[in-house]
């Protein structure tokens, strides 16, 4: 297996990093860009995913090769494509990097990328690509393996894993029914100063554009003032607010549920517990219980990707899903290894993730309007 790692470009400091992600996630932004560099379009008028197929794949007799853009750390999703080659003989050139930037980078490729597959950290980018054009449909008995909230209504796009959005807490410092039941109830003048969130990670900004996807500008601005007015501590990135919680700097921070799973895989007897909140009130969107997802979409006519897929959505690779990295299986009959709350049983929002990767430029606008973004 090939690996190369995006180069990391010295305009992406932590605050405009952010800034960058909105508007790679930005579709009509980055149709317009496309549109304009080098004459390479990455739609057309009638809008035919089937157009932008790309033959650029290589697949001889019964092994071959495919090309892969991934947005997810080598270390949680290479093992998988190192079993996948193992599995079907056919090699794996990936290029790593972030979400955001890989995205970026497909709209400018347009239909000269050398990419067979696309593997996102979140669907925001998943839908803006696939608004794009440049996914080929899948088909349809592969996507039917998911749910369908967790796949492109159009099948252009399929989950892989989920990743739900809990609160980590410490035990020692704060009980069960003590913790907020909602994302509205973080901002209680009782949890001033007792919780950690990480206003630069992109799952925190993704919760955030879902929260103003379902609840509208105006609560998310109220949100953000509630929470900048409890005084949080800020933290880089979710394993350093899991850290935290741990160390007692706080009593909860708001992350994905995976993290503590994985610490607790390097030391057992840490004082930390997940929390799904459930929500409350008929009125309630269940935005506190919002499941993003990673994924992939095919954007060559070389069947080798569509096989890549069918290998990430088989029992093998959804198990190791599953027991090494602590997500979500979306396929049914494979059960998570560590005590996770049920999806079904999760208060999960339907919303749609074109909608969110629309509305995440103004969401990362507001959390720096906001102060929540420590300068």
């Amino acid at each position: 297996m090939t690996v190369t790692a995006t180069p990391p470009s010295s305009a992406h400091r932590p605050l405009l990093r952010g800034l960058v992600a909105a508007l790679v996630l930005l579709l009509p932004v980055f149709l317009l860009a496309a549109c304009g560099g080098g004459g390479e379009t990455a739609s057309t008028a009638d809008g035919d995913s089937d157009s932008h197929a790309k033959p650029h794949g290589t697949v001889t007799g019964e092994a071959g090769v495919v090309t892969v853009y991934s947005g997810r750390n080598e270390s949680l999703v290479g093992p998988a494509l190192a079993r996948f080659t193992e599995a079907t003989g056919i090699e794996v050139e990936v290029r790593y990097g972030e979400t955001a930037e890989l995205a970026a980078t497909l709209l400018e490729e347009g239909e000269a990328t050398p990419a067979d597959v696309f593997i996102s950290q979140d669907a925001g980018a998943l839908g803006a690509l696939a608004g794009a054009g440049l996914f080929r449909p899948l088909p349809a008995d592969l996507v039917a393996r998911v749910p369908a909230v967790y796949a492109d209504p159009e099948g252009l796009w399929v989950g892989i894993s989920g990743r739900a959005r809990t609160v980590v807490y410490n035990p020692e410092r704060i009980s069960a029914d003590e913790l907020p039941k909602t994302l509205e109830e973080v901002t209680d003048p009782r949890y001033k100063g007792r919780f950690g969130v990480a206003p630069l990670n992109g799952s925190f900004q993704a919760h955030m554009a879902v929260y103003r996807v379902l609840e509208g500008a105006e609560a998310l601005d109220e949100l953000l003032a509630g929470m900048v007015a409890n005084e949080p501590r800020r933290y880089p990135k979710n394993s350093a607010i899991v850290e935290g919680v741990l160390a007692g700097e706080v009593d909860f921070g708001l992350v994905n549920h995976y993290y503590l799973w994985r610490a607790l895989d390097e030391n057992p007897d840490a004082p930390g517990v997940n929390y799904s909140m459930p929500g409350g009130g008929a009125s309630d969107s269940g935005a506190s219980g919002f499941v993003n997802i990673a994924g992939a979409g095919v954007l060559s006519d070389d069947e080798s990707g569509v096989e890549l897929l069918r290998y990430l959505l088989s029992e093998d690779a959804q198990r190791y899903f599953a027991d090494e990295t602590f997500e979500y299986p979306l396929v049914a009959g494979v059960e998570p290894s560590v005590e996770l709350t049920p999806l079904a049983d999760l208060n999960t929002p339907d919303v749609n993730f074109h909608q969110v990767s629309e509305v995440l430029e103004p969401t990362l606008e507001a959390i720096q309007a906001s102060g929540l973004i420590a300068q």
